[in-house]
């Protein structure tokens, strides 16, 4: 869909939001308040892939955290970080009618770009769905994750960083 574009997600968005996060991560089960208070807490890090037709293709949800942390998923957002120095890329997902039009990469590219102009000095996200490959070529490193906090991902979960060059 080349005439999809990225923009600033809404309170309105959520819904369409929640089902494609089901479609993307049905096996990393989040409710719909998760996504509400992470929009209220960083409007200025979600966006939302709108179509033609004003459908949603897609969205971004990242938020600041301490350096070396992964929230818990399906938890309420914890102790905000006091700056932004490390920002935790919640998801970045796409409907499969949306995928290999480029809309990933450009969505990464938004998040990398607002990213630098905040000052953020790294972003850390956990990988799933075989998405490693994906985030390696973006400049992300596997890391070591904080004990304990990667098994409720999944197997194939992969926790990496990226360092933000402003």
């Amino acid at each position: 869909m080349a005439s999809a574009r990225w923009r600033a997600m809404t309170e309105a968005d959520l819904p369409q939001v929640t089902a494609i996060a089901r479609q993307a991560f049905p096996d990393h089960y989040e409710a719909d308040e998760r996504f509400a208070e992470r929009l209220r807490a960083e409007p200025d890090l979600c966006w939302a892939l709108e179509g033609a037709a004003g459908d949603l293709g897609g969205y971004i949800i990242a938020g600041a955290c301490r350096p070396g942390t992964i929230p818990p998923l399906d938890a309420p957002l914890e102790d905000a970080a006091d700056s932004h120095e490390t920002i935790y890329l919640y998801d970045l997902a796409l409907r499969d009618d949306h995928r290999g039009g480029g809309h990933a990469g450009s969505g990464a590219a938004l998040l990398f770009d607002r990213a630098a102009s905040l000052g953020v000095r790294e972003i850390t996200l956990v990988s799933v769905n075989a998405s490693a490959d994906f985030w390696r070529r973006r400049g992300f490193a596997d890391a070591e994750p904080p004990p304990g906090k990667l098994a409720s991902y999944g197997a194939d979960a992969r926790y990496m960083t990226r360092s933000v060059k402003p």
